[in-house]
């Protein structure tokens, strides 16, 4: 083979070098940019996470009696019963004093209503009971102050949202279901076990007009309160 014919393809091989080596480069280039790309997401995503909990709680519900008039003239007052139920809460906690959350609570409690003689219109005394199922709907605010109360953490928040009032099939009387704008507020304490684990006791209460289920001989639109001692455990992403 002549000189010049070697040294053609030796320009060729070092050529075709060259290319594939800037090929390679530009490939790695690209992952590296990609891998820091999902790198920062994640770390965004990551902080976002770690401003979220998830707390499932049991609860105590003990209603507050109330008494009024309806439009018949009739005293009547509501005993609702005590009961048992629960509470989810998620919490996002952007800053120690900036804290937002939402609660879904469920219970299940008989209605007592006792009707006096009418002064208005002529109806006897009677008594109705209306067991519903009741779902709770809040959103609010939550802090959490810088200090703690013997090693545990405490917070406190208030908010508003819904109570839905639905009556069962067999205990309910066939009323129908009923929605109540509440009130409420929180203090509680937060104890962690582990970085991610910790377990919650908190005093809520909510605020919202007696449910009558639509029915007149029922409305007195009295006030009641829901007394809430709550215990549980939450998970801190």
């Amino acid at each position: 083979m002549s000189i010049s014919l070697r040294r053609r393809f030796a320009r060729m091989f070092v050529s075709s070098l060259s290319s594939s080596a800037v090929r390679f480069s530009l490939c790695g280039l690209l992952l590296v940019g990609v891998a820091h790309g999902q790198a920062e997401i994640e770390t965004k995503l990551d902080k976002q996470l770690h401003r979220l909990d998830l707390a499932v709680s049991g609860v105590g519900l003990f209603n507050k009696t109330t008494t009024g008039t309806n439009y018949l003239g009739q005293s009547v007052t509501d005993v609702p019963g005590n009961t048992l139920g629960a509470l989810v809460q998620i919490d996002y906690i952007a800053k120690p004093y900036v804290g937002f959350q939402f609660n879904y609570g469920y219970s299940r409690f008989t209605q007592k209503y006792a009707l006096g003689p009418g002064t208005l219109s002529k109806v006897s005394a009677s008594s109705l009971n209306v067991q519903s199922n009741a779902s709770e709907y809040t959103i609010g605010y939550v802090a959490h102050p810088q200090f703690e109360f013997f090693g545990m953490k405490p917070f406190l928040g208030a908010g508003a949202g819904t109570i839905a009032y639905k009556p069962t099939p067999y205990g309910g009387q066939a009323l129908q279901e009923q929605a109540r704008a509440t009130y409420f507020y929180m203090v509680g304490l937060d104890d962690m076990i582990s970085p991610h684990f910790g377990v919650r006791v908190q005093f809520r209460q909510q605020y919202s007009l007696a449910p009558d289920f639509g029915q007149n001989y029922l409305t007195i639109l009295q006030r009641t309160v829901i007394t809430e001692p709550a215990a549980g455990v939450f998970i801190k992403f």
